[in-house]
């Protein structure tokens, strides 16, 4: 299958890029700029900023030619803009831009198509009406999910906190934890937050993504996912793969890496849920053997 990988440069865009490849699809990134990572230069690219309404004409030309388009690249609190407002931004860049994207996609041509979204309306469906954000990711979900139709295959995949690697691509994030963990970041004692959420690797989510593209079910929202983990053994899998063995004291504290503001749930929230896995095909069991690579690359 032809497919253009919109969000490209992201962890999870990359890894699908490169999984895709390796299963023998035809695939294209697409970004604002291309990604600089060796390993991805060998895709063609083209430059698409998909919340640009006033490139209508542009993105249907640019759109045209693929049979499946994957979109990771979904807004969320890393991209808020300075001076711009969380319902201003998320309105714009989630609600409204999302599911018109999708449209030109199907417009122009394309027959099947993949989000990959967030888990939170599904496993906190009360905070679609308090939060922003997670409401912006229910409303884009829902709205490309309803183009879905005899001629254009629309799923989503929702997925929960995401750990992985691709070479070259540094992850502000992870490559944090690691320095946490490895007890390199002065004045930050190691403790773990209270509370725990589901996680999955790349590669279970690209696994995933590949089995959405072969037999997904048009209009369904899938929740994927691996394993449900405390924050406190979530960590220690960090401080272990680094050579810091810990057994972390648990605060109900605010935490310098998960903060409030990504923590959607509420701070010391445990979100657990077994997957929706029926017909996706994807391996179990990896967060750990993951998180020593995530540890390998950034030590």
């Amino acid at each position: 299958m032809k497919i253009l990988v919109v969000g490209g440069s992201s962890l999870t865009g990359a890894h699908a890029a490169l999984h895709l490849s390796s299963l023998g699809h035809e695939v294209t990134l697409a970004a604002r700029a291309r990604p600089g990572v060796a390993c991805l230069q060998g895709f063609p690219f083209v430059s698409i900023d998909y919340q640009d309404y006033q490139a209508a004409d542009f993105q249907l030309e640019r759109l045209r030619g693929y049979e499946g388009m994957l979109f990771a690249a979904g807004a969320d609190p890393r991209r808020l803009p300075d001076g711009e407002s969380e319902e201003s931004f998320y309105t714009r860049a989630n609600i409204e831009a999302i599911p018109r994207f999708f449209a030109r996609a199907r417009d122009a041509g394309v027959r099947r198509a993949v989000l990959i979204g967030s888990y939170y309306p599904q496993v906190v469906p009360e905070k679609i009406v308090t939060s922003i954000y997670v409401r912006s990711r229910h409303l884009s979900d829902a709205g490309a999910r309803a183009l879905n139709d005899e001629r254009f295959t629309v799923c989503s995949l929702n997925a929960p906190f995401i750990v992985g690697h691709v070479p070259g691509l540094v992850v502000p994030h992870l490559r944090a934890l690691v320095q946490y963990a490895a007890g390199r970041l002065p004045g930050m004692p190691l403790v773990a937050p209270a509370g725990g959420v589901n996680h999955i690797s790349s590669l279970s989510l690209s696994e995933a993504i590949a089995s959405a593209f072969e037999r997904g079910e048009g209009g369904r929202a899938y929740l994927v996912g691996d394993e449900n983990l405390s924050w406190k053994a979530y960590l220690e899998m960090f401080c272990a793969a680094v050579g810091n063995p810990q057994t972390l004291a648990v605060s109900g504290e605010a935490h310098p890496m998960f903060p409030d503001s990504i923590l959607f749930a509420g701070r010391n929230a445990v979100i657990a849920y077994e997957p929706d896995m029926a017909p996706l095909r994807y391996r179990r069991q990896h967060i750990r053997e993951t998180i020593v690579e995530v540890a390998s690359a950034y030590l």
